[in-house]
């Protein structure tokens, strides 16, 4: 081509339709065991998606076949019935199917190419496939799972479908969709989701590469028209060809995010229009004075302008600017560590601000009782503004701005107006005063060194003082009655040590009190063996342990603890029933329940902790179905993890043949299943 000489003439240029690469680099499979001479039994094809599905046979006659398995998958995807639409047809995993994901979205560089004879032979590529094995039986058992659990919960479905058809109906009028709300709803996993499920799916015959029909259709790929007569001549410089064959890269046009949430791009940024810089400033920033935020912004911007953004999106405290609650926590948003609603933490971060407007530090344990919120999402209102302080809660971040305040007279009345409307809201909800909270302008007073032996000595002070109130509710316990002992107040000034951690907690629930009551992972909550005398379990407990073991059978001590501050969070709020809970109150109101401790011999090497290898079970319910239970729990008390034949040959033991079904139950009931083994709830070790 350099020289100009027609050495290579083109032939003939032509199209196929549909010629896709397929790589067939199975995951935990070598290269050497192919599936060339497994029994394909079905293939299709969405070829818009290029998507690609084969089934595949299992040779279920292998001694590397695990049939129990197979008959076990089989079972939790089809369950015990037979229809057309079951997944497998003889009750065992006999199949697997392979799905496609594309290896590469752009093909226009890529062709098939064969030589033949000293001529070579060029056919472009619709697509580049990688097959990968397709797990969407599990989906299928998952969605019969949730089936048969709301089969068993729909006693109330009748009420509540008559509650609904009682409820009014709001009917709104969807607003104009924007250009970048548009962009986000066909690049989100929903869409896509739709996309691919409106597509049909196209059947194919597959044939295999020995096969006569694929060698017929191989010839497609070489040029049919020998005669270089009959073609048109190449008008194409060398150049031009070249860049026939090698397209330049069209950049793809991505929608960039408008404000990223770790990285800011400045860049980026000031392309935006004025009152969206200000506002991705603030909520990445959080506070700042306005003399910091000009200084971010372009060159030569007006101050006036600015002024005008800033007030939309944020609110003054001591002279500087804090982001407002409801661009941190938009509407129909949650909180990312307890899933309070956004309305809520607004309120609560709002409070959190107007505090600092009256004083330079706050206490976190005097917020918290006020708000009401679990302790992680107050801690994260705090770390916006303020920073921990030894012996002085904590202090807003910032000094008071006073040049702006004096700079800006006419700003700064506007903002104390409106704290004054933001203060009257709060007071209706929270209902308090603001002479609650009057400024304490007195200095900080310097820090108190107390040795050890004074703290001991106004410890058995104390001790001395509550002595007649816990003999009292100790000889009541020991007389079987219980009694509740007012407990203290914390002293709200109460020295506060930094806080820069949160404890760690084994469930979704938070740690601390929730709607205002301690719950079983709170501070209230005593992990020692003896708890507080005043701690007896009352009716309310039991009721709730009752229902709580009808319902799960068998608990360990950790998942009833976080079920039951599920339980206090969905308490309405000032409904106080429940007071401090140890552990040992609700191991003792767990035995007094009809249910029993079931010792599961744990390795020794077993990462469960102490809660976790606490397991109870329902002893006694009224039911003939009582004593399946017991010999299952004594059947664990020999190891904690067994085979279904174990189980299955001990109940025949002991009550005479069992029909499957109440084995089923059983295991349903009280068990989880992993890896062909069977474990009490709870007690499955990674």
């Amino acid at each position: 081509m350099a020289s100009g000489d027609d050495d290579d003439p083109i032939i003939e240029e032509g199209v196929a339709n549909h010629i896709f690469v397929i790589l067939t680099q199975y995951p935990v499979r070598p290269a050497t065991m192919t599936y060339d001479d497994v029994s394909h039994l079905s293939a299709k094809i969405k070829p818009k998606q290029q998507r690609v599905e084969v089934e595949m046979a299992i040779n279920t006659m292998s001694p590397n076949y695990c049939r129990s398995k197979g008959e076990q998958i089989a079972l939790n995807v089809d369950g015990t019935t037979y229809d057309e639409t079951n997944t497998y047809s003889v009750k065992m995993m006999d199949k697997q199917t392979f799905s496609s994901i594309q290896a590469t979205t752009n093909t226009s560089r890529y062709a098939a190419a064969v030589f033949r004879k000293g001529e070579l032979h060029i056919t472009p590529l619709t697509g580049i496939l990688q097959m990968r094995p397709s797990f969407s039986y599990l989906d299928k058992a998952d969605s019969k799972t949730r089936e048969r659990e709301a089969a068993n919960e729909g006693g109330d479905s009748s009420q509540d479908e008559a509650e609904e058809e009682a409820k009014a109906i709001t009917v709104r009028f969807a607003r104009p969709e924007s250009e970048q709300a548009r962009q986000r709803r066909i690049q989100s996993y929903e869409y896509l989701q739709k996309k691919q499920a409106e597509e049909p799916w196209v059947h194919l015959h597959y044939h295999s590469v020995k096969d006569s029909r694929s060698e017929h259709e191989k010839q497609y790929l070489f040029c049919q028209s020998v005669d270089a007569s009959q073609n048109s001549e190449l008008v194409k410089t060398p150049k031009e060809y070249l860049a026939m064959l090698m397209p330049p890269l069209a950049e793809e046009k991505v929608v960039k995010p408008v404000g990223p949430s770790n990285v800011l791009s400045m860049a980026q940024l000031r392309t935006l229009p004025l009152a969206e810089q200000v506002k991705t400033l603030m909520k990445n920033v959080k506070l700042m004075p306005f003399a910091n935020l000009m200084g971010l912004l372009a060159s030569g911007t007006d101050s006036t302008a600015v002024l005008r953004c800033i007030q939309q999106v944020a609110l003054l405290v001591q002279g500087n600017w804090v982001v407002k609650s409801d661009v941190l926590y938009p509407k129909n948003t949650c909180s990312a560590h307890s899933g309070v609603p956004a309305e809520v933490l607004c309120r609560g971060r709002d409070f959190v601000m107007w505090r600092f407007t009256l004083e330079r530090s706050v206490m976190r344990k005097e917020i918290a009782s006020i708000i009401k919120l679990p302790p992680e999402d107050v801690k994260e209102f705090l770390e916006h503004v303020a920073a921990p302080r030894i012996n002085r809660g904590w202090e807003f971040l910032l000094p008071t701005d006073v040049d702006f305040i004096k700079k800006h007279p006419d700003v700064a009345h506007r903002q104390h107006m409106l704290w004054l409307g933001i203060q009257s809201k709060l007071e209706k909800v929270f209902k308090f005063s603001k002479d609650d909270f009057m400024p304490k302008n007195s200095p900080q007073p310097e820090p108190v060194h107390i040795s050890g032996e004074q703290r001991l000595q106004m410890a058995q002070e104390r001790a001395q003082e509550k002595q007649p109130s816990l003999q009292k509710a100790l000889d009541a316990r020991r007389a079987g009655g219980t009694i509740q002992v007012k407990q203290e107040p914390i002293s709200d000034r109460e020295d506060e040590p930094m806080d820069t951690s949160s404890s760690p907690s084994s469930s979704s629930i938070p740690n601390g009190a929730v709607n205002g009551y301690p719950c079983a992972t709170s501070p209230g909550f005593d992990h020692t063996n003896g708890g507080s005398p005043a701690n007896m379990p009352s009716l309310e407990l039991q009721d709730f342990v009752i229902k709580t073991f009808r319902k799960h059978f068998v608990l360990t001590l950790n998942e009833l603890k976080r079920l039951f501050n599920l339980h206090l969070a969905s308490m309405p709020v000032g409904q106080s029933v429940f007071h401090s809970i140890s552990d040992h109150m609700l191991q003792d109101t767990i035995l007094l329940c009809h249910c029993k401790q079931i010792m599961v011999p744990f390795p020794a090497q077993s990462t469960a902790a102490p809660d976790e290898q606490k397991v109870f079970g329902l002893w006694e319910s009224g039911e003939v179905f009582d004593k399946h239970r017991r010999l299952l729990y004594d059947v664990f008390t020999k190891n904690y993890r067994v085979r279904r034949n174990v189980i299955q040959a001990r109940l025949a033991q002991e009550l005479g043949d069992i029909p499957k079904s109440d084995i089923d139950r059983l295991l349903n009931e009280c068990c989880n299943s992993q890896g062909g083994m069977w474990y009490l709830k709870g007690t499955i070790q990674s």
